[in-house]
């Protein structure tokens, strides 16, 4: 969220907070300026949604979905830089940052890279270890933020589709996204409800459910997270943030 720049307007953020409980919050490099931080976290705050530093590679033009080369320092500096700059602004509103999700070809690079994954989970132990990394289910990411002491959640997706190997099908593909609220809403419950998602071959694919991700620059993005919320409620499923280690 907060992935407006200037005058240029993406999503409906305002709209969407009313069915989450955490929010993932561009820090400028990708998408987002420091107004519309601001005002995303203050979104956030007045609708009592958790705050989550949204990191990315500096590449406005591609979205951050196009891959960089950069060294394990350069990840560890650029990391450090977004989330303290939204950190700040988060507390300067007299709220608390309450975990970190890397995006796009970063949150894809990390997930199968330890190195580029250790970067980000020490950039996050040395601003504020009590943290939370949201990372793909049965990465590299989560596995490597645990080796780092930082609590994690394993993030599963209503709107993308699945290899078989557990990896997110990538977006050059003409099938890696899912258009349709009921196709995302049935999977974000199979995903919950059974630990298990279908890949596009068809196969059945275990995969540990600990937060649900719904893209906000998405055409259907508010439909699907009031679908999805919707369905998890009819069974008595609560929709809430995972906590800090500090908050019982």
């Amino acid at each position: 969220m907060g992935e407006s720049f200037g005058p240029w307007r993406m999503g409906n953020d305002a709209e969407l907070m009313r069915y989450i409980s955490s929010a993932n919050i561009a820090c400028g490099y990708h998408a987002g300026d420091a107004g519309t931080m601001r005002e995303t976290v203050e979104l956030a705050l007045r609708s009592g949604v958790e705050i989550g530093a949204h990191p990315g590679f500096q590449d406005l033009q591609g979205f951050g979905r196009r891959n960089m080369t950069l060294s394990p320092q350069e990840v560890f500096d650029v990391v450090l830089y977004q989330v303290s700059a939204l950190k700040g602004i988060c507390e300067s509103g007299g709220g608390r940052l309450h975990h970190v999700k890397p995006h796009g070809a970063l949150y894809n690079q990390a997930a199968r890279d330890p190195e580029t994954a250790s970067a980000i989970a020490g950039a996050i132990m040395r601003l504020d270890p009590r943290l939370i990394l949201y990372g793909l289910s049965g990465s590299s990411l989560i596995s490597e933020a645990k080796k780092a002491g930082l609590k994690t959640a394993s993030e599963v997706f209503a709107d993308r589709r699945y290899e078989n190997d557990g990896s997110l099908t990538p977006r050059s593909g003409t099938n890696a996204v899912i258009t349709d609220t009921s196709e995302a809403a049935a999977q974000a419950l199979g995903l919950v409800l059974e630990g298990s998602v279908t890949a596009v071959d068809g196969s059945r694919v275990a995969v540990a459910a600990e937060t649900i991700c719904i893209h906000g620059d998405g055409e259907n993005a508010v439909a699907f997270a009031r679908a999805v919320r919707g369905e998890l409620g009819a069974l008595g499923i609560a929709v809430v943030a995972p906590l800090q280690d500090n908050d019982g």
